[in-house]
């Protein structure tokens, strides 16, 4: 498959906003927000993410662009989940 055709073009980055991490693929689409809170009692209260656990999970996010595409497939998914083989 030609990267051009690709439907998200590597390659993917992360940006920060004031209460997120903003993963965005090659054309600047917006793929995943991961919110986070600083201060603890509203993290707490709101179950939220703290800074760096929402930043591992956005690099994580970005690295799936370089994943063999098998990989993805072999992932089980959940019932009635709309499905695409790119």
């Amino acid at each position: 498959m030609s990267t051009s055709s690709r439907r998200f073009p590597p390659p993917w980055s992360i940006e920060e906003s004031s209460a997120c991490f903003i993963v965005r693929d090659g054309d600047k689409q917006a793929l995943a927000y991961i919110y986070y809170e600083g201060e603890p009692g509203r993290r707490s209260s709101a179950k939220l993410l703290t800074r760096d656990e929402a930043f591992l999970i956005a690099v994580n996010i970005a690295k799936l662009q370089s994943v063999p595409r098998q990989i993805l497939k072999d992932i089980p998914r959940p019932p009635n989940t709309a499905s695409r083989d790119d």
